[in-house]
């Protein structure tokens, strides 16, 4: 019987071939959630599915969310009975939902819930990230209770970022598990 179970969260648009998520899952084996529509994702559906797949498991979950999959942890956690099924969540590089530019297309996505995580968290947050500021990202991890890491200036940490299958997250992710 399996100790956990990886759950890769990707974000808005999902995660394509060359995404450290996708790597990830390919060499590891991990779960991807797969959400109804990548494009136009509403917040309750896309909450509805991760504790669909949260409550179909065997062993405790680990939550690996990039972007919006941040915004969706934090959605999840704040409104699940379930939490005490996940033991901890990697959260990189959350979008923040909450700016101008993406409010209107990704409304059902606002408020941002900033209650703590109920479950060990490291969030990974880069100092150039178009979708969020270095600062609101500090301010998410204070609220969340995460473990904040600064991943210098990484863009969005997505395949763009050049960063391959990502062995510095490999680590990190190793980090949570075992701690």
């Amino acid at each position: 019987m399996k100790t956990h179970h990886v759950l890769i969260l990707p974000g808005w648009q999902g995660s394509g071939p060359q995404h450290w998520q996708s790597l990830w899952q390919d060499q590891s084996g991990f779960q991807r959630v797969e959400q109804h529509d990548w494009l136009r994702p509403l917040r309750g559906d896309w909450v509805a599915r991760l504790e669909d797949v949260v409550l179909s498991l065997d062993a405790p979950a680990v939550l690996v969310a990039h972007s919006l999959g941040c915004m969706l942890v934090a959605a999840w956690a704040a409104h699940s009975r379930n939490t005490h099924c996940v033991k901890a969540a990697l959260l990189v590089a959350p979008g923040d939902v909450e700016q101008d530019a993406l409010r209107p297309v990704l409304a059902s996505w606002s408020p941002i819930p900033l209650p703590p995580l109920p479950f060990k968290s490291t969030l990974v947050a880069s100092r150039d990230d178009p979708y969020c500021s270095f600062a609101r990202a500090q301010t998410f991890a204070q609220a969340w209770g995460s473990r904040l890491v600064d991943a210098g200036a990484l863009g969005h940490i997505n395949a763009d970022s050049g960063l391959g299958d990502w062995p510095q997250g490999q680590v990190m992710l190793n980090e949570l598990i075992h701690s």
